[in-house]
């Protein structure tokens, strides 16, 4: 590829100390080791990519910029209402990930793992206690969106850039500790037991749920 055709040449804009811009880009697997990407390396980390970007005729300069927050997003204690139903999915996930891995290994466990009251109460707590550094916002067609395990939005662009750090963290601990005390350990765990769709309708679903039709989501 010419100078000019690099499909590695991505601008970021300065951003901020506490956080960390995360890039996503395609690596075209036909290309050749002297072809492969060349990224700027601070404050960048490179993801893998399912997509490959065609011929090397097709390709062209890729570039991607930081989402630009507002006063809310930036600086706000609580999770802005926008976000609050992929928050809510992903508080949905992280519970039910560390609910399985608790079964998995518990000696208290029966035939049907379930877990004794004192250990799916420990979990939950210490999921909503985890330092959710993997989550982050992202912007794609000019709307925000939190992404991080368990917050997939289908196909995704060729590149994009993902801020973590932050607020974020400590909005996704907050928010998960809320629905704790909202729905008690017993309910999430009796609804986890009966798969990710009851929990996360419990959670993130009902009429005044942060992922009902009747709450949707703002675009900005």
């Amino acid at each position: 590829m010419g100078e000019g055709k690099r499909a590695s040449e991505v601008s970021v804009p300065y951003w901020p100390k506490p956080q960390i811009i995360r890039i996503r880009i395609c690596t075209p697997t036909t290309l050749h080791a002297s072809e492969a990407m060349r990224l700027p390396l601070p404050l960048l980390l490179v993801f893998g990519c399912r997509a490959i970007l065609g011929s090397l005729g097709d390709r062209a300069s890729l570039s991607a910029t930081a989402p630009v927050l507002d006063e809310e997003e930036k600086y706000a204690s609580y999770m802005p209402a926008h976000l609050r139903c992929d928050a809510c999915r992903a508080v949905a996930y992280q519970m039910g990930q560390h609910l399985a891995r608790a079964e998995a290994k518990s000696p208290e466990s029966s035939g049907l793992q379930e877990l004794s009251e004192s250990i799916y109460t420990d979990v939950l707590d210490r999921t909503c206690s985890q330092n959710w550094q993997s989550y982050g916002v992202q912007e794609v067609n000019q709307i925000k969106h939190l992404m991080g395990p368990g917050l997939s939005k289908g196909t995704e662009p060729p590149i994009s850039v993902m801020i973590t750090g932050g607020p974020w963290p400590n909005r996704l601990s907050m928010t998960c500790f809320q629905y704790l005390g909202e729905f008690g350990e017993d309910q999430i765990y009796e609804a986890y037991r009966q798969g990710h769709e009851t929990l996360e309708a419990l959670l993130c679903g009902g009429p005044q749920g942060p992922c009902s039709p009747e709450n949707p989501r703002e675009e900005l």
